[in-house]
């Protein structure tokens, strides 16, 4: 009888509007720490902002938490492409973005990447359809903060009614304000996007509301305490540039990604089912409904201080280097040369000659 062989950790899927808030800094720092404990993997990066300095920075920072930030650890194939949207809001440069440009005391580029121009993306929609295909069905939660272009063009791909379900088994999306208030940067950017999202995308859909960002903020004074290891951090260096010091940073992408990754902890409580609905001017209304696809965070006021703790020891910890990456069909074709060899027949000893 073949034994299976057990499910790698979750992939996920991380879309966002980086270089925007900072929250998607601090949640692409919580997420790659979560991989360096072997929690989750990090299977593809998208960026909605259409800006190449804000898919450099998003490379910038998947190298610096594998434990490299050299060329030659690109070319190993160890960081994944980026996808990057040429197309919708937000495109002027940010203050965090000018991290790229910092140099090291010798006058060298402190952070080195292989982005600087559109060629050196990929499209979003080619980057979210092979990270979900590498996966096994059912081992991939998709995760976006901010605008939903990006998840929204990939809803236009003609198979992605069973495409997505059969990989992707949750989408949790920070953006909108729960279950009614106020309209929100990530939704108002681009309201046609939301609403195609909220109302087509196939799978169960939890939200992360800005109430709970603000509700258990980044403190600010971890940035100047648990990020100094190094001369050289883009997450610190983008915290800084972002606002004037000292400033506590809303996190409710950090909220999401802790969500998708330890949802079993029950860290967060989740509203009954219904259906979210994107108004036109921004705004965000969850009706309850038995069966409903959508649900969203609340913030469970026992929890306020272990979750505030989690987001700053993970995101500030030491680099892991990680293992090359592989794809899906990979792992099938090494295992069944596996099996192979296990089957194959074992040969006697040959037989000594006699004297």
């Amino acid at each position: 009888m073949q034994r299976s062989q057990p499910l790698p950790p979750v992939g996920i899927i991380f879309d966002s509007d980086l270089g925007n808030q900072i929250d998607g800094v601090l949640a692409m720092a919580l997420l790659y720490g979560l991989e360096g404990k072997g929690e989750c993997r990090v299977v593809a990066t998208t960026v909605s902002k259409p800006n190449v300095k804000a898919a450099a920075l998003s490379e910038v920072i998947a190298r610096f938490y594998a434990g490299e930030v050299s060329a030659a650890y690109a070319a190993m194939g160890r960081t994944l492409p980026v996808g990057l949207a040429t197309a919708g809001p937000s495109k002027e440069d940010t203050p965090m973005l000018a991290v790229l440009g910092k140099q090291t005391a010798e006058g060298k580029p402190a952070y080195v990447h292989g982005i600087d121009s559109i060629q050196q993306t990929a499209n979003p929609v080619d980057v979210l359809r092979n990270g979900l295909s590498a996966q096994h069905p059912g081992n991939a939660i998709v995760v976006a903060t901010g605008p939903a272009t990006n998840l929204a063009a990939l809803l236009k791909f003609p198979l992605f009614l069973h495409f997505v379900p059969e990989r992707a088994r949750l989408l949790v999306v920070a953006a909108g304000s729960y279950p009614d208030g106020k309209a929100e940067p990530s939704i108002a950017a681009d309201i046609v996007a939301a609403r195609k999202l909220f109302a087509e995308w196939p799978t169960p859909i939890v939200a992360v509301g800005a109430e709970i960002g603000e509700a258990i903020p980044f403190p600010g004074a971890s940035i100047e305490k648990d990020f100094t290891y190094t001369p050289a951090h883009p997450v610190a260096d983008a915290y800084k540039a972002h606002q004037a010091m000292p400033y506590d940073a809303t996190t409710a992408a950090m909220a999401a990604v802790l969500h998708a990754v330890r949802a079993k902890d029950n860290l967060f409580q989740l509203s009954e089912p219904g259906v979210i609905t994107v108004l036109d001017d921004g705004r965000t209304k969850f009706t309850p409904t038995e069966g409903g696809k959508h649900r969203y965070l609340r913030v469970d006021p026992a929890q306020r201080e272990k979750i505030q703790q989690i987001y700053t020891e993970i995101a500030s910890a030491k680099p892991v280097p990680r293992a090359p990456r592989r794809r899906f069909g990979q792992q099938q074709q090494e295992q069944q040369q596996q099996q192979q060899q296990q089957n194959q027949p074992q040969q006697p000893p040959a037989a000594k000659p006699q004297p």
